[in-house]
C-alpha cells in the first residue's frame, strides 16, 4: 500500500502538530509519501521531512495561494498516480480540499477517520460522538481525513528526500482576493494543550472577559459554547462542539457550560476536565473529573488570582 499524505500548510507554514498526527494513521497503512503545496511551501517541506516518509513533495505556485479547492484538488488528482490511500488531516482546508478530490477520482470521502482497522476499513464518529460507525471502502482510492485529536503526534527525528513537482494546468475557477483575519497571541484552538471554555452561563460578551482572563492566566486557547457563539457572547471560531472545533487538550475547563451533547462531542476526549458551574445537575458533571458547584462570577477571579 502507498498513501499520499495532503499536509496542512498555511501561508508558507507547515502546521506540524496536525500533519504528524495525520503521519501516525496514514503509517498504519503503508509507505508514506506528503505533499506541501502552496504559494509558498519550500520551508514547510523541509519541515516535513522530519517526519520520515519514504518522500516529500513540493509544489509551489501561484494558483495554490491560500489552497484554493479546485486547483489544490487538481494537483492532488493529478498526483494520484499508483497511490492507494489519499489522507489528510481534518482541517479547515482539508475538509474544503478532499471531498472534491474524492469526487474527481470517483470515490467515496471518508471524512473524520478516528482509527484504521485495516487497509479498506476505518472508525468514525456518528450521532455527535455518541456511536462509533465502521465503515469499509472497495474504491481503488481511499480519500480519508482523519481527526487528529484521536492520534499521537509521529516522531520528528527522520530525514526524507525532498522533491519539486509541477502544477498542472489550472481551470481557472477560482482566485483568491483577500483574508480578514482576527489575530491573537493565543495558542491555536485545536492544537492547544490547555483550553477554557465559557458557556451561556457567562451571561454577555464583556463578562466573557473573565474567561479570557482565566485562560491567559493559564496560557490556554479559548473556546465557547453554541448558545454563547449564537448569543454574541463570542466569536465563531472559538466554538467547540459537533458543528465547531473538536479538542482534546491535556486540561479543558468549561465554565458556565451545562454540557449538551452536541458540546460534549468537541472536547469529551480531553485528557481532564473541569467544569465549574452553578447547577450541581448540570450534565458537564457526568463527564468532567473534576466539578465545582459554584457561580462562576466568584469562582473564576479566585481561581484566576490564585493563579497570579
Amino acid at each position: 500500500m502507498s498513501v499520499l499524505l495532503f499536509a496542512d500548510v498555511s501561508d508558507g507554514q507547515l502546521s506540524l502538530d496536525a500533519t504528524a498526527k495525520a503521519m501516525t494513521a496514514a503509517k498504519a497503512l503503508g509507505d508514506v509519501t506528503i505533499l506541501c503545496a502552496g504559494n509558498s511551501a519550500a520551508a514547510a517541506g523541509a519541515e516535513a521531512a522530519s517526519l520520515g516518509a519514504t518522500k516529500v513533495l513540493v509544489c509551489e505556485d501561484a494558483a495554490l495561494t491560500r489552497q484554493l479547492a479546485e486547483a489544490t484538488a487538481d494537483l492532488i488528482v493529478s498526483l494520484a498516480g499508483d497511490f492507494t490511500h489519499i489522507v489528510a488531516p481534518a482541517t479547515t482546508d482539508a475538509k474544503n480540499v478532499m471531498p472534491r478530490v474524492a469526487a474527481l477520482l470517483d470515490s467515496m470521502i471518508i471524512s473524520d477517520a478516528t482509527a484504521v482497522v485495516d487497509a479498506d476499513t476505518f472508525e468514525r464518529p456518528i450521532y455527535a460522538g455518541n456511536a462509533i460507525q465502521t465503515v469499509k471502502s472497495s474504491d481503488a482510492k481511499k480519500v480519508i481525513t482523519f481527526r487528529t485529536a484521536t492520534f499521537d503526534a509521529a516522531a520528528t527525528d527522520g530525514s526524507s528526500p525532498v522533491e519539486t513537482v509541477a502544477m498542472p494546468a489550472s481551470g481557472g475557477l477560482s482566485e483568491w482576493v483577500e483574508d480578514r483575519l482576527a489575530e491573537s497571541d493565543r495558542p491555536e484552538l485545536t492544537s492547544a494543550g490547555v483550553v477554557v471554555s465559557g458557556g451561556r452561563g457567562v451571561g454577555s460578551e464583556e463578562d466573557f472577559k473573565i474567561i479570557e482572563g482565566l485562560a491567559d492566566k493559564l496560557g490556554a486557547a479559548v473556546g465557547a459554547s453554541r448558545a454563547a457563539v449564537d448569543s454574541g457572547y463570542a466569536p465563531n471560531d472559538w466554538q467547540v462542539g459537533q458543528t465547531g472545533k473538536v479538542v482534546a487538550p491535556n486540561l479543558y475547563v468549561a465554565v458556565g457550560i451545562s454540557g449538551a451533547i452536541q458540546h460534549l462531542a468537541g472536547m469529551k476526549d480531553s485528557k481532564i476536565i473541569v467544569a465549574i458551574n452553578k447547577d450541581e445537575e448540570a450534565p458537564i458533571f457526568q463527564v468532567a473529573d473534576y466539578g465545582l458547584v459554584a457561580d462562576l462570577f466568584d469562582a473564576v477571579p479566585e481561581l484566576t488570582n490564585a493563579l497570579g
